[in-house]
């Protein structure tokens, strides 16, 4: 791989962003991570590359992190979309409030990017975006309401994205993983899983590093479940 190709990681600081960044850098990306605790700029140190303090939820803070990989590198290959927590509570009482919140946490943080890296990627006829999405946005949990329902519009806008997009060589895909490491780790939840364990943070990473990947040159539009099995029957 040439060492200039270029990948913006949001939400990078920590967990499963964080183990993207660490991956794609192994892969020999130039890696510019957004977070908003810090810890994705000492990352970006850490890994050579470009940090940015800040959210996802700024699109005045997405662009300084598009405009620094832009003035350090003069491109951009791969956005990988990552997001904190949402709000969870019954369905019934989740707030007008909360449920903005959870539009911002789990669908505009993937819109917010994508419009910015557009025009780079267009120029160039090539990109990747890969969104880490959730086991659960297909067959949703009570758990986690307002990832689950705004979720599944992301699964909806990547559908739409890629008949829009598809033909400018721009590819788009979401990774769904089910009880990862990076999250409390409970028996009852460990035990749901057919694999009867929960996934780790580095094969997340991997897929995300496959997808980003000339061999996943023809895979766009996708929404690939890592999840142990969790979902087998969706």
């Amino acid at each position: 791989m040439a060492a200039e190709k270029v990948a913006l990681v949001t939400a990078g600081g920590s967990g499963m962003g964080a183990g993207a960044a660490r991956r794609l850098a192994a892969d020999g990306f130039r890696v510019a991570i957004l977070s908003s605790s810090g810890k994705g700029e000492a990352l970006a140190a850490e890994l050579g590359g470009l940090g940015v303090t800040g959210s996802n939820t700024s699109n005045d803070d997405l662009k300084r992190l598009v405009d620094g990989a832009m003035a350090k590198w003069g491109r951009i290959d791969v956005l990988v979309n990552s997001a904190g927590h949402g709000p969870r509570a019954p369905i019934t009482e989740i707030t007008d409030e909360q449920w903005h919140t959870g539009l911002d946490t789990y669908l505009l943080n993937v819109i917010r990017p994508t419009r910015l890296v557009m025009p780079v990627m267009q120029a160039q006829k090539s990109g990747a975006i890969i969104n880490i999405s959730t086991a659960w946005a297909f067959e949703p949990s009570a758990m986690f309401p307002t990832s689950a329902v705004f979720r599944a519009g992301l699964a909806a806008f990547t559908k739409i994205f890629t008949d829009t997009h598809a033909a400018d060589n721009i590819r788009m895909n979401n990774v769904l993983p089910g009880w990862i490491d990076s999250l409390p780790q409970l028996d009852a939840r460990r035990d749901s899983v057919p694999m009867k364990r929960y996934g780790t943070v580095e094969e997340i990473a991997a897929t995300i590093s496959f997808l980003a990947s000339d061999g996943a040159a023809y895979i766009t539009g996708q929404n690939i479940r890592v999840d142990g099995g969790l979902t087998r029957s969706v």
